[in-house]
């Protein structure tokens, strides 16, 4: 059997070697900020163990024994802060400074005032699990309507974490000094062994809620536009097959409106592309004011944008256009000096069933809709009424130059 000296020894290369890769993502992904705390974890737990380890083999002092205890349950802490990080949530450093402190002042009694190892179980063991229950509530809890792998396999090792806190407490009260970490017993050796691999393991979870969120984001990337941060084309066309799906499936009918800025080349011609780019913004900003919650904004490319509106029909969609205009010319009408006033045509189509599953046939109605505001001067909206016969596919490049 290993011995417990040696045992201590893999934990803290363990925790080091961990440490080192949580500080490499953090240098890598800086505003990763769970990073941060896992990092601070795993040195803190490599500077629990090394504590523990110095008073196996070096002192009879107590001391390093009340260090290490404070210092793992503050790596159990920080772990938890980092899960709290990781979703978002309010990161206060009040829970682990006093859970920390209090399991110093308990540890402190236990090993100096009233020496008792069993109740100095029982004080680490209820602080080590405090922060992890919290973080196993808080893996479990769905993030967009699902619980990442790893985040799953996180939970399942915090718990099989408490659970081995609460077999070594049993344990330290049925048998006293068997189950101590200060002892050379096949217990705590055991005990130690379990604790690297469930370590590592619970890392390697986070590892993977880490890698999970990353690829999501490149994911999100691609699917929205450099300039506005909107959605863009490969976007919207995804939106807009959803939504063909689910109306297919039930029915219900939901709207598009294709925007386009009235004379855009000529603010690029006079007043440069930055200023062009500039307005785009502006615009971008203004339309999300008057949009709802599930609606989508997307920059289909150039001075192009498109709205789908869900659950909506083509009056909805006319109530929407009706928004966006007033707040685009009330923003013109207080244009002064060099600043370049805004316009905008907008064309409204809604969902049938000759559309179906074919989103293209949707934006072709919604763009000889735009084609018909355009016509009728400009600066105000038209809709597709659903009588009119359903644009073929091939029509949409054609009414995309006209307009």
């Amino acid at each position: 059997m290993l011995s417990v000296p040696t045992l201590w020894t893999v934990f803290v290369i363990n925790f080091l070697a961990l440490g080192l890769i949580w500080a490499y993502v953090t240098r890598s992904y800086p505003a990763f900020g769970a990073a941060r705390f896992w990092t601070a974890s795993a040195f803190a737990a490599a500077g629990g163990a090394a504590c523990a380890m110095l008073r196996v083999v070096m002192t009879d002092s107590l001391l390093p024994l009340l260090v290490a205890g404070t210092l793992l349950v503050l790596a159990a802490c920080l772990a938890e802060m980092g899960v709290r990080c990781f979703y978002g949530r309010l990161v206060s450093w009040h829970a682990t400074v006093l859970i920390s402190a209090l399991a110093f002042a308990g540890l402190g009694i236990f090993i100096f005032a009233y020496d008792s190892m069993p109740m100095r179980i029982v004080v680490y063991t209820a602080a080590q699990v405090a922060p992890m229950a919290l973080a196993v509530k808080l893996l479990l809890a769905p993030e967009n309507g699902r619980v990442s792998p790893g985040a799953r396999l996180a939970a399942i090792v915090a718990t099989v974490i408490i659970a081995t806190y609460g077999l070594r407490l049993v344990g330290a009260l049925v048998q006293p000094g068997e189950f101590s970490y200060v002892r050379f017993n096949a217990s705590q050796a055991l005990a130690i062994l379990v604790l690297v691999f469930l370590s590592m393991a619970l890392n390697f979870g986070f590892l993977l809620m880490a890698m999970d969120r990353l690829r999501n984001e490149v994911a999100d990337l691609a699917l929205l536009d450099d300039l506005t941060g909107v959605g863009n084309r490969r976007h919207l066309l995804q939106r807009l097959s959803e939504e063909c799906a689910r109306s297919e499936r039930s029915g219900e009918t939901f709207a598009l409106l294709v925007i386009d800025l009235d004379g855009f080349k000529a603010v690029n011609d006079t007043h440069g592309h930055a200023a062009g780019d500039a307005c785009l913004q502006h615009f971008t900003l203004m339309a999300q004011t008057r949009l709802r919650p599930g609606d989508m904004l997307a920059r289909t490319g150039g001075d192009e944008f498109c709205i789908v509106l869900p659950s909506s029909t083509l009056r909805e969609g006319g109530m929407i256009a009706r928004r966006v205009l007033e707040v685009v010319r009330a923003d013109a009408e207080q244009c002064t000096g060099k600043d370049i006033p805004i316009a905008i045509s907008i064309g409204v189509a809604q969902w049938s069933r000759e559309i179906g599953l074919h989103p293209d046939r949707l934006m072709a109605a919604a763009d000889h809709a735009l084609y018909d505001a355009k016509k009728g001067g400009k600066n105000g909206y038209a809709t597709f009424e659903p009588t009119a016969p359903t644009l073929a596919p091939d029509m949409v490049d054609l009414l995309r130059r006209r307009a």
